[in-house]
């Protein structure tokens, strides 16, 4: 019996289709063996679709690290561009090291060309008759040891690598900040995003934010950075992105201090793209609801998904890629009850939320009109 769980998702455009593939272990096995199944399965699935990897996760221990590095390296083989994956480490479930991966593949003439960062491949950008898309990978700033010289590094080296393109933050509809150790520092790390994006422009008190959607989340980038940071950008079409900074149910997360929108929408290499934000058990005032109640928490925040959904004229059947992040096993135990009442591709990861009262987090992407592949 196959031990990983596949879910593939198409969008086609006139110039170049893109593929959503998440795949998560759903029974016992070694990590060799969990490893070694995903790869080859993802690897059929690229061949078999003639599709090229633009962007890759993979959520695992760190202890898996090493072991899923060396057979990722040899199952891709000549598939490989040399980019690397953004290795995020999880808490350990049960007995499981392995949460899943994500891939988001193109499938064009065109072939999706490699980013380098001196000596590093750090991303991939895809051009096609009046379209540029780019994305970046887990950018990190070893060099530096405080987090917050880390996070404001990370946030110019994306800028620079954006404008060696034609575009600046205005280009960017996504970011995640993948944060260890986040309660910490999270409320420091907020106040260096704003302080970049006030001198980028983007909270300018005399135009609407253009902040993109994003993810701040507990997970720490394998190579022991404090944060890393992943984005995607448009860079032509200029000009097209659509923010949300509220929804419904939920206002301005600026508000409370941190940047970013619920959602946003974004043209993309097959067509149009939403990106529904790390959402929590959060009301219209920024607090914190149903605390100690994870059942609670969890239900809320898959509504307060599905609004924002909606709100984006998504519908469930849209989502092609899922994160739920769990607090602790506890939480995942009772989140694994409910979430196959969702027909969505999950990856399921134990990790901090950003605050010491929230249990539970949803981010989402979803595509008008996507297919099963």
């Amino acid at each position: 019996m196959a031990s990983i769980k596949f879910k593939t998702y198409m969008a086609k455009g006139s110039a170049a289709s893109e593929l959503y593939i998440t795949a998560t272990p759903m029974a016992k096995a070694s990590l060799q063996d969990h490893v070694h199944e995903i790869f080859s399965g993802i690897r059929e699935i690229l061949h078999s679709k003639k599709a090229r990897i633009f962007q890759e996760r993979i959520f695992a221990t760190q202890d898996a690290f090493e072991t899923t590095s060396k057979i990722r390296a040899k199952i891709y083989d000549d598939i490989d561009d040399g980019v690397g994956p953004s290795f995020l480490v999880s808490k350990k479930a049960a007995s499981e090291e392995m949460a899943g991966v994500q891939v988001h593949a193109v499938i064009s003439e065109n072939v999706p060309e490699v980013i380098e960062d001196g000596q590093k491949k750090i991303g991939r950008v895809m051009n096609l008759p009046g379209r540029t898309y780019l994305s970046l990978s887990c950018i990190t700033a070893p060099e530096f040891e405080q987090g917050s010289d880390q996070a404001w590094s990370v946030l110019k080296e994306g800028e620079f690598l954006i404008k060696k393109f034609g575009g600046d933050f205005f280009s960017v509809p996504r970011t995640w900040m993948w944060i260890d150790d986040i309660l910490s520092w999270y409320e420091q790390f907020n106040q260096i995003r704003n302080n970049f994006f006030a001198k980028c422009g983007i909270l300018d008190d005399n135009t609407q934010p253009s902040m993109p959607a994003s993810t701040g989340i507990g997970l720490a980038p394998a190579n022991g950075c404090k944060i890393a940071m992943d984005l995607t950008a448009v860079i032509e079409p200029a000009g097209t992105i659509k923010y949300a900074p509220v929804t419904e149910k939920q206002q301005s997360a600026y508000d409370y201090g941190s940047a970013f929108s619920r959602a946003s929408e974004a043209i993309t290499p097959a067509g149009k793209t939403v990106f529904i934000s790390g959402t929590a058990s959060i009301d219209a005032d920024g607090n914190t609801t149903n605390i100690d109640d994870a059942h609670a928490q969890i239900t809320t925040t898959i509504e307060n998904v599905q609004i924002a959904l909606k709100d984006m004229n998504c519908s469930d059947d849209d989502v092609v890629q899922i994160m739920a992040y769990c607090k602790t096993a506890e939480v995942k135990k009772i989140f694994d009850d409910i979430k196959d009442k969702f027909d969505w591709p999950w990856v399921t990861i134990i990790c901090d939320i950003c605050r010491d009262d929230l249990l539970f987090e949803i981010e989402a992407t979803a595509v008008p009109q996507r297919k099963e592949a």
